[in-house]
């Protein structure tokens, strides 16, 4: 995959749901339509978790880093699916297997997130994530995640707009 901007933040607005501090990729270097994505998290000290986290070395939390691999597969879901941010459908977080972290990950530090997909159940989408720092791994995890209409605590969209398109 290429390191050109394939999609910029505006774009990543309209395909996801998050806004700031929440919205944690920046943009999309590289996409294989019903396969794989490659995003980046530029890590800034200005982010509201550093004050916290920890003040003497600011160290971005595991957590922000599984859920920017995460709107990463959103982005990916998106973009096979044609489901946008406006649609009343959230692409939900359902499960994490297996997440190893091996790098902290810093201000400065350009966060690649790399997400294949894994398998497809309806509504439900299984994920292969890494994020890297200058090819170094940081955290890899198997991601699940779910389309739900926000209102609803089951169901998904018709099957036409929760499978991905024929290629």
């Amino acid at each position: 995959m290429t390191s050109e901007t394939l999609y910029d933040i505006r774009d990543i607005m309209g395909m996801l749901a998050h806004r700031a501090p929440f919205l944690l990729v920046d943009k999309v270097i590289g996409y294989q339509k019903g396969v794989a994505l490659t995003a980046i998290k530029n890590v800034t000290y200005n982010e509201p978790f550093f004050t916290g986290h920890f003040p003497q070395v600011p160290t971005m939390p595991g957590v922000l880093i599984l859920e920017a691999m995460a709107q990463a597969c959103g982005l990916l879901t998106s973009l096979d699916t044609g489901i946008r941010a406006d649609s009343g459908v959230i692409f939900y977080f359902a499960g994490i297997d297996d997440a190893r972290f091996k790098r902290i990950v810093v201000p400065g530090d350009t966060l690649q997130l790399d997400v294949a997909i894994d398998k497809i159940k309806r509504n439900l989408w299984k994920f292969k994530a890494r994020a890297s720092v200058a090819g170094e791994l940081a955290c890899e995890a198997g991601l699940i995640c779910v389309f739900k209409y926000p209102d609803k605590t089951s169901g998904a969209p018709d099957t036409a707009a929760s499978a991905p398109a024929e290629a």
